[in-house]
């Protein structure tokens, strides 16, 4: 039998072994690649508190549209389905209760987030000093203020953890000391507290590389701000996320309207 007849089939394994290989090596850098893009939020984890309606799920939807992960929260996450539908994770929480506080906190246990988002809130609306409840104002200092505390609190391990480090308190302009026309007990206060709140754990966290935020989302089509509002709950959120991805060291502490604007204390 003549040799090279013998041993073409052999050396035509080879070559295809060698061409195959090449290919591998040559992909492997694009197989890569192809996990290391996509879109401006990939990889990056938002936790939205009150997402089941208004402004924390229009937040939810247009960080989750981005590319972003999402975890919302709701006191009764089975009845919240256009969160479920568009968020990865519907926990349940109720900011005036530290057992559910503390079951959100074990159920993240490890879990890396950026930007923290206390949303949850209620709009009581007492004109007049007379009308001052002190159960319903103790609930809306619990709610607004008292709230955010112990949800950033439990959930500092996974802020720490996380590349963002950002903190956004909802406030409102009728937090405003300066300000302050009259009207809305209980709310102006516990909002005012929460704008506190803000600045001193922007102070505490700075060296730490956190970014704190007091915004006020403007007079919103929510069922808080009523049908007679100025700007729908997309415009309200578009804006303030500009607001939000504008933000530097140097912003940290500082409490600003969903325009950009600087609100005074």
């Amino acid at each position: 039998m003549n040799p090279s007849i013998a041993t073409r089939p052999t050396c035509r394994r080879l070559f295809w072994a060698l061409s195959l290989l090449a290919l591998i090596i040559g992909a492997s850098p694009v197989l890569a690649d192809s996990h290391a893009g996509g879109s401006d939020g990939d990889g990056k984890v938002v936790l939205i508190t009150g997402a089941n309606r208004g402004l924390g799920l229009e937040f939810a939807r247009q960080y989750a549209s981005d590319g972003w992960t999402v975890i919302g929260t709701a006191r009764s996450p089975a009845k919240a389905n256009d969160l479920k539908a568009i968020a990865a994770d519907t926990l349940q929480l109720d900011v005036t209760d530290r057992d559910s506080i503390a079951a959100l906190a074990k159920a993240l246990e490890g879990r890396p987030i950026d930007m923290l988002i206390n949303n949850a809130g209620i709009f009581p609306r007492v004109g007049a000093i007379e009308k001052v409840d002190a159960d319903d104002y103790a609930r809306t200092l619990m709610v607004n203020t008292l709230g955010p505390v112990l949800v950033t609190q439990a959930l500092l391990p996974n802020l720490r953890a996380g590349e963002r480090k950002h903190i956004v308190n909802i406030t409102s302009q009728l937090a405003s000391i300066e300000n302050n026309g009259g009207n809305f007990y209980g709310y102006r206060e516990s909002k005012a507290g929460l704008n506190m709140f803000t600045k001193t754990l922007a102070a505490e966290l700075e060296p730490e590389g956190f970014v704190c935020l007091a915004l006020h989302p403007g007079w919103v089509r929510t069922d808080m701000g009523g049908p007679s509002a100025t700007l729908s709950p997309e415009e309200s959120v578009t804006a303030m996320r500009k607001v939000i991805s504008s933000l530097s060291a140097g912003d940290s502490g500082q409490y600003r309207a969903y325009t950009g604007a600087v609100v005074p204390w």
